[in-house]
């Protein structure tokens, strides 16, 4: 019998965890009573997590124009949510990176998921959304749970993988796991985000990315990120063509849940393009 939801969420728990800095930032920015200086305090506590955060954000790709040359200015200028996401985005990789598997290539993993990143705050950047930068957190991490599920359920996800790859019928993996598991990995990165007290918003988000109607409170986001999800494999395959890929599957409510119109497409594909070697480095290399 396969492990539990439960199990395989308290497995990976004990086998890698966020930063102990970012986990103490992350409960000051939760609590209103902490101030901005005990923040960038924290941060600047630690060279190499100092370094990403005022790397990425004096980055043009993430649109910041002032600069920003401590944690203390980056504080005080973008705000302590942001620079909370910053921190996250910038630890994330390293942290799932201690995942191993052989079932997938990493570099393509995260090809997709950075992808996913760009063009979910691109399109975030379009609406009203009150979050665009949390989005971009959103688009990095919202296929974390088919790392632990490779890691915690190897053969099982052998399998599911391969049904999709065998499938003529467009079938998602989403739905090919919780046939084979019980249970997808939007659920396990859910419960993992949830256990690791990310925000509400990440949670929900990453949870509701394949199915939008199971979003309470943030339904715009999540699909923003079910498009972006889908806008990321067209960038990986260089097409533009929705009847080509699965961006046909996207429907009329997805669109209007996400308050976009189909016909911006092009537009973040090009954006994502452009974008993405610079991002890549800002995540991928080390301090």
């Amino acid at each position: 019998m396969a492990a539990s939801l439960d199990e395989i969420v308290k497995n990976i728990n004990d086998l890698v965890s966020l930063p102990g800095v970012f986990v103490r930032v992350n409960e000051m920015v939760n609590n209103s009573q902490c101030s901005m200086t005990k923040v960038a305090e924290v941060i600047s506590q630690d060279p190499g997590l100092t370094m990403r955060v005022l790397r990425m954000a004096n980055s043009p790709a993430y649109g910041i124009s002032k600069e920003i040359d401590s944690v203390a200015k980056a504080v005080t200028v973008i705000g302590t949510e942001r620079v909370r996401d910053i921190a996250l985005a910038t630890s994330a990789v390293e942290t799932f990176d201690g995942i191993p598997n052989d079932l997938l290539s990493m570099d393509d993993f995260w090809m997709h998921c950075i992808y996913c990143a760009i063009i979910a705050k691109y399109l975030g950047s379009k609406t009203k959304v009150k979050n665009p930068d949390g989005l971009f957190v959103a688009g990095l991490l919202h296929d974390i749970g088919q790392l632990v599920l490779f890691k915690e359920l190897p053969e099982l996800s052998r399998k599911s993988l391969e049904y999709i790859l065998d499938d003529t019928e467009d079938t998602e993996l989403y739905t090919v796991e919780q046939e084979f598991i019980g249970f997808d990995h939007t659920m396990v990165g859910s419960a993992l985000a949830e256990n690791w007290h990310l925000t509400p918003m990440l949670i929900e988000v990453i949870g509701a990315h394949h199915e939008i109607q199971k979003a309470k409170d943030y339904k715009q986001e999540s699909a923003i990120v079910k498009i972006a999800n889908t806008l990321a494999v067209m960038t990986e395959l260089n097409t533009t063509n929705i009847e080509e890929t699965d961006a046909a599957m996207l429907m009329d409510e997805d669109w209007v849940a996400a308050d976009l119109p189909p016909d911006i497409i092009e537009d973040a594909i090009a954006h994502a393009h452009t974008t993405y070697k610079e991002v890549q480095n800002l995540l991928m290399s080390k301090p």
